[in-house]
């Protein structure tokens, strides 16, 4: 079992930044890759970047790409994800989670066994 602690949301004006961190903790056995989802009020949670075990590769979705980065620590058991140019549409709840089953990032929801409790990023017009 994986625990992640989510860290760094709050409140921001349009066009500014935030860098959000996650801390894995636990019984870790094997390389895994994590990910960043979001929801919104009223909406489903979906998929803003995924990166792999190894941090050489990220994936975003179209909606968060050229304006956010996404990181792992040098120990792994971290993961960061920064966002420029924010947008009050970025507001939501952020979750960090892990997929123990594959050392890659991936975009499916239902592939990730462990998720935070979320940090919420409310971005101001």
């Amino acid at each position: 079992q994986v625990q992640l602690v989510e860290s760094g949301g709050g409140l921001v004006q349009a066009g500014g930044s935030l860098r959000l961190s996650c801390a894995a903790s636990g019984r870790i056995n094997s390389h895994y890759g994590m990910g960043w989802f979001r929801q919104a009020p009223g909406k489903e949670r979906e998929f803003v970047g995924a990166i792999g075990w190894t941090g050489g590769s990220a994936i975003y979705a179209d909606s968060v790409k050229g304006r956010c980065t996404i990181s792992r620590g040098y120990a792994k058991n971290t993961m960061y994800l920064q966002m420029n140019s924010l947008k009050p549409e970025d507001t939501a709840v952020y979750y960090c989670a892990a997929d123990l089953g594959v050392a890659s990032a991936t975009t499916t929801e239902g592939d990730y066994d462990s998720w935070g409790q979320g940090t919420q990023v409310t971005v101001s017009s």
